[in-house]
């Protein structure tokens, strides 16, 4: 051991030696920039140089012998290698949002969160920096455009933003918040958005300086997947001054609408123009009546937007554009819908996570490419998830892998309701779309844990990371806007507003205790892991970790307990809120409302019904435990009740050995996540118990069915099937028929009669 240590404190001046050293505790940095820089690049240097004010407490200089040499390539890709060379710190951009992300990265490297502003993440002090003088790193985006779509935000970004942040006029996104947002997409290496377009909402273009911002930041600009060319129908469309949205009786009027647009953006960069066509409030083409009337005039609105993208844009073979193939527009597609080449189709999931479909081999071959549309939260039946982001990371995995696989790799676009609550989640879809390599199945609780450490130091973070992991588990149990078990949209006769009341709450009285103790169990450990944090990361820790984590407990405790716990419950709830809004001296008030929408799951009142007390159970397995697994299966992280399901391709199977001590009638119950055909066929999988014959079941469910509602509220398919076994030891066998199947665990229980 002596030796060991003797050897290395003999080393220690050659390290330092061969060290490139760029911060030396006394002298500012220095840099280099080309005289041509892109608006970009010199936003990025802007953001880069107060950062290193926050860690240095030196603002870096420009000179003419600098310690960081700057270069813009002109290339078509946004990478950027960062090297040491000849005692410098060379960052060559491959074309100018390149060279901004090399920008920022050296603030990465300097130990800056990209959350440094909205997350509040105030960087620690540095009495020096320095690089290995061999240090290289090199990094090309895996998917070409990646971002996000603001929408929702009438309860969070917009009230936020227009009283208090930038106050203005009720409904205005000021440019000042996009600008915010648009710094936090390009330390996301992110490049796209779609702007907010609910109804009250200012339109973006129709924002003074919003569109110079996003310029500024070399965002490209797009809409949804119900605003063609680039138009916000909900806040543009004057049905007094223009007439119906009817392209089959006011087409002259609809065109005129969308030439002014067209016309308004000729000369400029940097957007992306969605095709095709909906009614104004993501309802189904007004005017057409049967399918084939449908086909027939979406594919005429398809047409003529190529002819008015020629005539006032450009080549449109050379312009960027998206067609989103979503609700009956799919269906319309796949019935023969002609999409030119060159076009992206941009697929969608279900608005819960869980893909609906993904290039086959011919969509692969396109030109144009796919795309993705994926919430991360959202308004709409079964329920609404517009309060806290807790989708599993496993499941963003994924979808998300199988996408890119399939190769879905021109547009991923993440629907959030708000970037700051959005937090981890949007993080990892940002960070699989700029290098799909950066996390695997089995590297996602890793890639947590750093995470949770650069938010709030190595200490915290791995005390946090196992309270962190049982929290998304819970979460993946039933989300907390779920804990009513209610849903929205319902008969307005029947229900008032078309909410059905907190009533039963499909849980049964075990599993809720279950739930109760663990949410206190994990609460120990958050409230332990806070005297590890900071102190001027307190506000920090409370909106990403406290809030979230004491919020969802509390709403568990306001549905799962008695009168007097479930009021008490209810109002730490409001405590809660009222603290987060108060973070920093008010600079969040606005931001955080704990009831969207005012749903019946966010009142002051409990469940009244448990769910039947569960049979008794034999066993309960998760799948990752099995005895044996066929190739090419791969259990993902984070991922399921067990937070390890196993993906199993096409034709695999996993194998288990299990024993019972009395012959008799069970139910075995198979449980997977709930994924769709994504092929447009079936998605099946076979049990087979010894050597009985094996049973075949079907996840596919028509989408808003009542069996597929129940599935996204319990993030389950359940299957259940009856066997008569003897004492003793058997085997279970479940084989994937087809792609896309995962399965989370499995479960025997004693039959009733």
């Amino acid at each position: 051991m002596k030796r060991l240590l003797l050897t290395l404190l003999l080393a220690l001046p050659s390290i330092i030696a061969s060290a490139m050293e760029w911060f030396d505790g006394t002298h500012p940095i220095t840099y280099s920039l080309p005289s041509d820089a892109y608006p970009v690049v010199t936003t990025a240097l802007e953001m880069w140089k107060d950062d290193m004010r926050q860690v240095t407490g030196r603002v870096p200089v420009a000179a003419s012998n600098p310690t960081i040499v700057i270069s813009q390539g002109k290339g078509s890709d946004d990478g950027f290698r960062i090297s040491v060379r000849n005692g410098q710190i060379h960052i060559d951009g491959h074309n100018a949002r390149g060279t901004a992300y090399g920008i920022l990265e050296l603030s990465r490297l300097a130990g800056v969160s990209p959350w440094i502003w909205w997350g509040d993440l105030v960087p620690e002090k540095k009495e020096r920096l320095a690089l290995s003088d061999d240090f290289s790193m090199e990094h090309t985006p895996s998917v070409v455009y990646r971002g996000i779509f603001i929408n929702d935000e009438d309860w969070s970004t917009r009230p936020w933003s227009c009283k208090n942040f930038a106050p203005g006029p009720d409904g205005l996104i000021a440019a000042q918040t996009y600008k915010k947002i648009f710094q936090l997409l390009l330390r996301l290496r992110a490049n796209t958005i779609w702007p907010a377009m609910h109804e009250g909402t200012t339109a973006f273009f129709q924002t003074p300086g919003a569109k110079a911002v996003a310029d500024s930041c070399g965002i490209v600009v797009g809409t949804s997947h119900c605003e063609p060319l680039l138009r916000n129908n909900v806040g543009e469309w004057n049905s007094a001054e223009r007439g119906r949205f009817n392209y089959r009786t006011n087409r002259e009027a609809v065109q005129q609408y969308w030439t002014e647009r067209l016309q308004e953006i000729k000369g400029t960069q940097n957007h992306i123009f969605t095709i095709g066509m909906r009614g104004i409030h993501d309802s189904s083409m007004e005017g057409y009546q049967t399918d084939q009337e449908k086909f027939d005039g979406l594919q005429q609105v398809v047409n003529d937007q190529q002819e008015l993208l020629k005539t006032h844009v450009g080549d449109p073979s050379s312009l960027t554009q998206m067609f989103v193939p979503y609700k009956e527009v799919l269906q319309l597609y796949e019935t023969g819908l002609k999409v030119p080449d060159y076009v992206t189709l941009m697929w969608c999931d279900d608005n819960y996570g869980y893909m609906t479909r993904y290039s086959d081999a011919r969509e692969q071959q396109r030109q144009g490419g796919g795309g993705i549309y994926y919430h991360l939260s959202y308004w709409g039946r079964p329920h609404d998830y517009l309060w806290l982001t807790t989708t599993q990371p496993g499941l963003i995995y994924n979808e998300m892998r199988e996408a890119y696989d399939h190769n879905v790799r021109k547009l991923w676009i993440a629907n959030v309701h708000d970037v700051k609550v959005a937090g981890y989640d949007l993080e990892l879809f940002l960070d699989m779309a700029w290098d799909i390599n950066s996390v695997c199945a089995s590297t996602l609780n890793r890639h947590y844990q750093a995470w949770l450490c650069r938010q709030f130091g190595t200490e915290a973070g791995n005390r946090l990371f196992p309270a962190m992991h049982d929290f998304f588990r819970l979460c993946g149990e039933r989300r907390p806007e779920f804990m009513g078990w209610t849903q929205v949209e319902l008969d307005k006769k029947k229900y008032h507003r078309g909410l059905s009341p907190v009533d039963s709450i499909g849980m049964t009285a075990r599993e809720a205790a279950a739930r109760l103790a663990d949410f206190e169990r994990i609460k120990a450990i958050v409230n332990d892991s806070r005297s590890c944090v900071r102190s001027e990361l307190a506000d920090a820790f409370y909106a990403a970790i406290e809030y979230p984590v004491y919020a969802a407990a509390a709403m568990s405790r306001k549905i799962l307990s008695d009168s007097a716990e479930s009021h008490r419950a209810y109002k730490e709830i409001q405590s809660l809120t009222a603290h987060y809004n108060a973070l920093q001296h008010g600079k969040w008030r606005g931001l955080m409302d704990a009831a969207p929408r005012q749903l019946p799951v966010f009142a002051d009142v409990r469940g009244s019904r448990f769910a039947a007390e569960d049979t008794d159970i034999v066993t309960l397995v998760a799948a990752a435990d099995y005895l044996q697994a066929s190739a090419g299966t791969e259990p993902v992280e984070m991922l399921g009740h067990s937070m390890k399901a196993i993906r199993v391709p096409k034709g695999a199977s996993l194998t288990y050995r299990f024993r019972i001590e009395r012959e008799g009638d069970y139910v075995l119950t198979t449980a997977l996540i709930p994924t769709h055909a994504v092929d447009a066929g079936d998605i099946r999988y076979s049990v087979t118990v010894d050597d009985t014959p094996a049973v075949v079941w079907s996840l596919k469910e028509p989408y808003r069915s009542e069996e597929w509602k129940r599935n996204v509220l319990r993030a389950q398919a359940l299957r259940h099937q009856k066997v008569h076994l003897s004492a003793g030891s058997h085997q279970l066998t479940i084989q994937a028929l087809e792609d896309h199947i995962v399965v989370d665990q499995w479960k025997l229980s004693v039959a009733t009669r």
